[in-house]
């Protein structure tokens, strides 16, 4: 199964994370198929940046997204 989640990055205590559409089964930190944005909430305000036209392509193929990317999808209007 795909899934579209997000991918760690950053140092200790300060996290940043990348969009990414992944395999199910590989690790948090893995290999990513594509990558469609990064989120930084370390930022004030947080910072959001998604390829919305390849996310929408993803949704349709029948990638799943966590909890979490799809309430940053909605946010930035991938949804």
């Amino acid at each position: 199964m795909v899934k579209i989640r997000l991918k760690r990055m950053g140092a200790k205590k300060n996290p940043f994370y990348r969009i990414v559409v992944a395999d199910s089964r590989t690790p948090r930190g893995g290999k990513a198929i594509v990558e469609l944005g990064y989120y930084d909430p370390t930022k004030h305000p947080s910072v959001l940046k998604v390829d919305t036209e390849t996310a929408k392509e993803w949704l349709n193929k029948g990638a799943q997204p966590t909890d979490t990317v799809k309430a940053l999808l909605k946010k930035a209007g991938a949804l």
